[in-house]
């Protein structure tokens, strides 16, 4: 009799084994491997305690359920940050019940963010800090002339003591800072590890929603670029937004990944001052503040970020090669692109660049993912070989083919728009895009049917 109770309470007990789990893509093996065979990543699997439950799992028989019909929700529910920048990138503002990701390198500007937009919300905000104490917060604040009676300071790891002190007051909003530093008691992993920022994540999540509660994590970054922990975390929060930026510029740029209560292709552009993040609610303008007036390799284009149109400045600059491979270098292009464009400027132009050094520069430190910068890199690249400067008010506009053929691109009147608030009167755009655009324009519009035709036109 006793043997048979002995057996049943060792088997009800929870048990702990090794596992090793990618960092990269969450793939789990028993044993350790230098290659992940899922992602094809070197020395990512680490080693995890993974707690193992023998006893049944208990299913919850109290889970509310809701006709469509019967659920309320309206875009006048979102918590407003009151920084437009950070609203745009959100969708409209904080949705409750929703998780956002907030990752970034290290010193890019994520706490001061965070602060910054939680001292705006007049609700009860709960700001968990696991990485500073009351009293640096508060100097912070004091730098940053923050001043909020609704803002409740946590400085604590555990996840159970955060969510007991969160049972008490109720928050709007929670804010973790950071989701690699938050542990739970009951696992023996150490914090950081992949199993605890997953673990507490589902937490979080499942708070969250229960509580209607919207949550902010800040996350970590690899010496990659990516989101430090599993991969899994993405897929799990609902909007995942980056924060990019050098250190050595002023410029940070904020881009939603992933947003399932708005865009993913609107960005929020902030300027790093004394007094914390300035918003820039025309990037365009300080964008090219510092451009010169007349210098060769220097062409502005108009890309379209989710709704809102951005000029700026791209600059190239092309010498002799003295070396058998010449370089090729881009800051905040392509790299993969610019060897397309410079293959179709040999092919299909008639120009030289194959023995030259090639660099490309996009100013501001802002990143191009838009073919419509197409035609301004290759006149940029054509106007330094050539040492022959553009004129001034033009701007440059379209996407070019293998063919050299200047492809149409979308949104043209709004970029056209934008380009005459800023002074530029001379437009050069693809034709088709010419067939479709307003006649009232108070800036003249050159169509172009290739990339030949506008080299000869803007360079002869």
């Amino acid at each position: 009799m006793q043997k048979k109770l002995f057996a049943r309470l060792f088997e009800n007990m929870s048990k702990t084994r090794i596992k090793y789990i990618c960092s990269n893509c969450g793939f789990e093996s028993l044993k350790w491997l230098g290659k992940c065979p899922e992602c094809a990543s070197w020395n990512t699997l680490s080693e995890e305690l993974v707690e193992v439950k023998k006893s049944g799992q208990v299913l919850k028989a109290d889970s509310k359920y809701y006709k469509l019909d019967e659920i309320s929700a309206q875009e006048e529910d979102r918590i407003q940050t009151k920084i437009s920048e950070f609203d745009r990138v959100l969708g409209g503002g904080l949705m409750p019940g929703s998780v956002v990701l907030l990752a970034g390198d290290p010193g890019i500007g994520k706490s001061t963010l965070a602060l910054q937009s939680t001292s705006n919300i007049r609700e009860t905000v709960l700001y968990v800090s696991g990485e500073e104490s009351q009293k640096q917060i508060k100097l912070r604040s004091s730098r940053l002339n923050i001043s909020s009676d609704s803002l409740i300071i946590l400085s604590e790891t555990e996840l159970n003591q955060i969510l007991s002190v969160a049972d008490k007051l109720k928050p709007k909003v929670i804010f973790i800072d950071s989701i690699q530093t938050i542990y739970k008691n009951d696992l023996e992993n150490s914090p950081g590890t992949i199993t605890q920022i997953r673990e507490c994540t589902v937490s979080l999540i499942d708070y969250a929603k229960t509580k209607n509660v919207a949550v902010i994590l800040i996350g970590h970054v690899t010496k990659e670029g990516n989101i430090a922990g599993p991969k899994i975390l993405e897929h799990m929060v609902d909007t995942v937004i980056q924060f990019e930026g050098e250190v050595n510029h002023s410029f940070r740029i904020l881009r939603a990944n992933k947003n399932r209560f708005g865009s993913t292709n609107e960005i929020g552009v902030f300027e790093m001052k004394e007094n914390g993040l300035n918003e820039v609610l025309n990037p365009s303008e300080l964008f090219l503040s510092e451009r010169e007036k007349s210098t060769a390799g220097s062409v502005v284009t108009s890309i379209l970020e989710g709704s809102r149109p951005i000029l700026i400045e791209v600059q190239a600059l092309v010498t002799p090669s003295n070396y058998g491979y010449p370089q090729r270098v881009s800051n905040g292009f392509d790299q993969r692109r610019l060897s397309i464009l410079l293959a179709v400027l040999e092919k299909r132009a008639g120009l030289r660049v194959s023995a030259a050094n090639v660099f490309v520069n996009i100013v501001g430190g802002i990143k191009i993912n838009e073919p419509a910068a197409d035609l301004a890199v290759c006149l940029s690249i054509a106007s330094s070989l050539k040492e022959h400067s553009l004129d001034n008010q033009s701007i440059l506009i379209g996407e070019v083919g293998l063919g050299g053929e200047l492809r149409s691109v979308s949104s043209i009147e709004k970029r056209i728009s934008e380009a005459e608030k800023l002074g530029f009167n001379q437009i050069y755009i693809p034709a088709n895009n010419s067939k479709g655009i307003s006649k009232n324009l108070k800036s003249k519009v050159f169509p172009l049917e290739n990339l030949s035709e506008a080299i000869n036109k803007l360079l002869s």
